[in-house]
């Protein structure tokens, strides 16, 4: 299992998890959701359950949990800023097959 974090992204998550003042790290999965099959979902890792599994990239760690781990091997995360109202995560994975019109949703 393998997840990169971008430079940008292990800044942003670092100083979001500073500003917080508590959290083990990112807490990265997927859920079903919208016409192609699943949806990210990315939130603050404040524990960590039996299922799921703690990788660390760019000195952050990242929790994943167990149902999420086939769709989000190999997958980038960076965080994009285009301009003060545009900006973001955006994921590169590699075991995308299709996304939705909108971005929302991937089948893999």
């Amino acid at each position: 299992m393998e997840i990169q974090l971008t430079e940008n992204a292990a800044r942003h998550i670092g100083n979001m998890l500073k500003q917080r003042g508590h959290g083990l790290g990112l807490r990265l999965g997927t859920r079903k959701s919208g016409c192609t099959g699943f949806a990210y979902v990315v939130d603050y890792a404040d524990e960590i359950s039996d299922d799921d599994l703690v990788l660390e990239a760019q000195g952050i760690k990242v929790v994943i949990d167990q149902q999420s781990m086939e769709q989000l091997d190999g997958i980038e995360v960076d965080y994009v800023k285009t301009n003060a109202i545009n900006q973001g995560f955006e994921f590169r994975n590699p075991n995308v097959k299709e996304m939705c019109g909108c971005g929302e949703s991937f089948s893999v």
